[in-house]
C-alpha cells in the first residue's frame, strides 16, 4: 500500500494573500512549505484581492464549513467612469459614463443594499450552471444569464473619496456574498458605472489581520526541513465564536462515539446565545473542545467532532 504524501498536522495558518495568486494556488505554495498532508482554505478571495486567507491543515478541515458561515469584512475600493465584463479590473471595459455620484448620492443609495437582499453574481464566478463554471462559458463567449441570489449585508459604508473617480466602502457580510456584484450595483443605482479596482478582506470570522502571515514569511528552514508546525493556530480558533456547552467527561465519551444526550440532562447549562436557525455548540470538556454538536428534536447531537 502506497504511503500517503505528506505529513499529517492540525491548525490553522491565516495568510495575507497578495494580489495575482488564487486561493488555490496559495493552498498549495503553503501545503508544499509544511509538507502537509491535507490542507484548504476557509473561503475564495479571487485573484485581484489581497487580505485573509485561513488555510486549514489536517482536522481543522472539519471547521472550514464554520468559518465559511462567519461574518467577513472587506474594504474596496470602487472605480467609477467603466463597467468591466469581469466586474473588477482584471477585465475588458464594456460600457463608460461620464457621471461621478456625489457622497450624498452614494449615503442616500447604500440602505437598499443593507439587510436581506438578491445579488445577481458577476458573470465571471465559479458558480455551475448546468455543470459548467460560469467564468469558463463567458471565456468562451457564452456569458450565462445568472439569476439573482440571497445575500446578507449587515453593513455597507463610504468611508474615503480620495477623488471624483474613486470611492472606498466597507463591507461586513455574511456567506457568498459578492463584493464585485456590490460595486457593480451601487454605481448603477447611482446612475453610473463602475468596477473594483482594489479588494481586500479584513477579516474572517474569528480571524482578524493579527492573526495574519504574509507567504513570504514562511519558509523552509536552514536544513531544507518543512516549515515549523508551531505557526499554525489552534484547530479550536475557528470555533471561537460559536457558544461553548460545559459537557461532563461521560457526556464528551458519548458524543465522541457518535450518540446523543437528551436536552433534559443539560438543562441550566445550554448557552443563551445559541442560533435558533443552526442549533450549534461547542462542546468543551473542561477546556478542550471535543467538537462541534447540534440541538435538535430535544436531542444534543455530535455534527464534527475533533
Amino acid at each position: 500500500m502506497r504511503r500517503k504524501r505528506g505529513r499529517p498536522i492540525d491548525g490553522w495558518l491565516v495568510i495575507d494573500k497578495p494580489s495575482g495568486m488564487t486561493s488555490t494556488d496559495v493552498v498549495n505554495r503553503v501545503k508544499r512549505l509544511f509538507d502537509a498532508r491535507k490542507a484548504g482554505h476557509g473561503g475564495t478571495l479571487d485573484p485581484l484581492a489581497t487580505g485573509l486567507l485561513p488555510i486549514a491543515f489536517g482536522a481543522a478541515t472539519k471547521t472550514v464549513p464554520y468559518i465559511m458561515d462567519g461574518t467577513k469584512r472587506y474594504q474596496f475600493t470602487l472605480r467609477l467612469g467603466e463597467a468591466r465584463d469581469t466586474d473588477d479590473a482584471d477585465g475588458a471595459v464594456t460600457e463608460t459614463s461620464d457621471v461621478r455620484p456625489t457622497d450624498d448620492a452614494f449615503r442616500a443609495a447604500l440602505p437598499a443594499f443593507r439587510g436581506d437582499i438578491m445579488q445577481v453574481p458577476p458573470v465571471y464566478s465559479a458558480i455551475k450552471v448546468a455543470g459548467e463554471r460560469a467564468y469558463d462559458m463567458a471565456r468562451d463567449g457564452r456569458p450565462p444569464d445568472l439569476p439573482p441570489r440571497p445575500a446578507r449585508i449587515d453593513r455597507f459604508e463610504l468611508v474615503a473619496r480620495p477623488d471624483a473617480d474613486t470611492a472606498i466602502f466597507e463591507v461586513e457580510s455574511g456567506k457568498g456574498v459578492y463584493m464585485r456584484s456590490l460595486a457593480r450595483d451601487i454605481a448603477r443605482a447611482c446612475g453610473t458605472v463602475g468596477h473594483v479596482a482594489a479588494l481586500r478582506r479584513l477579516r474572517v470570522g474569528p480571524f482578524s489581520e493579527d492573526n495574519a502571515i504574509l507567504l513570504d514569511k514562511i519558509v523552509l528552514n536552514d536544513d531544507n526541513a518543512p516549515a515549523s508546525p508551531d505557526l499554525l493556530l489552534p484547530v479550536a480558533t475557528a470555533l471561537a465564536d460559536i457558544p461553548a456547552l460545559a459537557l461532563t467527561e461521560e457526556e464528551a465519551g458519548a458524543l465522541s462515539h457518535g450518540q446523543a444526550i437528551s436536552l433534559l440532562d443539560l438543562m441550566g447549562r445550554i448557552p443563551d446565545a445559541v442560533d435558533p436557525a443552526q442549533g450549534v455548540v461547542r462542546g468543551m470538556d473542561g477546556g478542550r473542545v471535543i467538537g462541534l454538536c447540534r440541538l435538535e428534536d430535544g436531542w444534543l447531537r455530535p455534527d464534527r467532532m475533533l
